[in-house]
């Protein structure tokens, strides 16, 4: 079995071997926490040489305000998304991010603010609401156009083009900047992974 991964920065690496021959170059990642349990909602962004760092211009995303909460909690983008902050409940909501990555506030309002917030710069930004303290989400801004979450079973699937690349996770349950690096060989055939990153079990 050979190895295609060695992990740079910090995460353990399990195990990363070619699969069987498919169409294309799939990636399949399964993401565990610390006790080996599978993590939902760990993100996953492979950088590839010679691709652009920033979206297509017109790129949009949205999180939303519904319940007294964010959806999604995590909104992963491109750099250079403009994101949309429709509030769809009666009461009015503050939208605020503190983090360097992407300081603003959208004042109480209601309804969709007339500009979107645009992510300029790559990083993680923490948003939340001046009015309801329990409000929480995260956007993930990655350089690259292949990314992906996990989902409720620690899995995610990513279509990458074969060659030498940089693989990036993180997680909210971290710090802003405790993401992982790794090196990431891709076959032609596709590739199977499995990473684990310090995440506590819950």
């Amino acid at each position: 079995m050979a190895v295609l991964w060695r992990p740079l920065v910090t995460g353990a690496l399990l195990w990363a071997a070619a699969a069987p021959a498919v169409l294309g170059a799939v990636v399949t990642v399964s993401v565990t926490d610390a006790a080996g349990q599978p993590l939902a909602d760990a993100v996953v962004a492979v950088l590839v040489r010679g691709q652009r760092a920033t979206a297509a211009p017109g790129t949009t995303a949205q999180i939303g305000q519904k319940d007294r909460q964010f959806l999604p909690m995590l909104q992963v983008v491109q750099t250079g998304t403009a994101v949309q902050f429709p509030n769809f409940d009666a009461v009015r909501h503050h939208v605020y991010s503190f983090s360097p990555v992407k300081r603003f506030e959208l004042k109480l309002y209601v309804g969709t603010p007339e500009a979107p917030v645009v992510f300029d710069r790559p990083g993680v930004a923490v948003l939340g609401c001046n009015i309801h303290d329990r409000m929480q989400a995260h956007v993930v801004v990655v350089d690259t156009p292949h990314f992906a979450k996990t989902d409720a079973a620690g899995q995610l699937t990513l279509d990458l083009p074969p060659g030498e690349h940089t693989l990036r996770s993180w997680h909210p349950a971290l710090a802003e900047t405790a993401w992982s690096v790794m090196p990431l060989a891709v076959p032609a055939a596709g590739t199977r992974a499995s990473l684990t990153l310090p995440v506590p079990a819950r």
